[in-house]
């Protein structure tokens, strides 16, 4: 007996074989995101909090130049690729809706190999992220709100 597979079917099951490499890239990029970009609970956000965040993070080999830790929770991050608390901005990114506790860290220069040395900006602000399937993967760091 000879089965014949219609070209719909052979679609459909490669689609299910897809479909979780798919979940798992966002998972991996939304893990990612919160590695480089999370920080519930600061602590002095000066410059021994971000040269122990970075090298934490695993961001000093080489020194990245920027990074901004985002302090608040996480459902209020991934909300910002939902309606309650974001808003289309450009292409895949969200603007959020309300302002968050934010730290940037700068590399001060010099040496891009350890020991790492950075200055750090305290701000309250709105943030934009970029969403891929409603999780947060990228923060959008050029961005700079405008003046009240």
């Amino acid at each position: 007996m000879v089965m014949v597979l219609s070209p719909l079917f052979l679609v459909f099951m490669l689609g299910l074989g897809l479909t979780p490499l798919t979940l798992a890239q966002d998972d991996d990029r939304y893990r990612h995101f919160l590695t480089q970009h999370y920080d519930a609970r600061p602590f002095g956000r000066d410059r021994r909090y971000c040269e122990t965040m970075m090298k934490r993070r695993g961001m000093t080999s080489p020194c990245k130049d920027t990074n901004t830790f985002v302090h608040g929770t996480k459902n209020d991050i991934k909300a910002i690729c939902e309606e309650r608390n974001g808003t289309p901005y450009r292409g895949n990114l969200r603007i959020s809706k309300s302002p968050f506790q934010i730290t940037t860290c700068k590399h001060k220069g010099g040496s891009p190999r350890p020991p790492c040395q950075y200055s750090a900006t305290e701000a309250h602000r709105v943030i934009v992220v970029g969403c891929e399937n409603g999780w947060p993967t990228h923060l959008e760091e050029s961005f700079i709100p405008p003046s009240q």
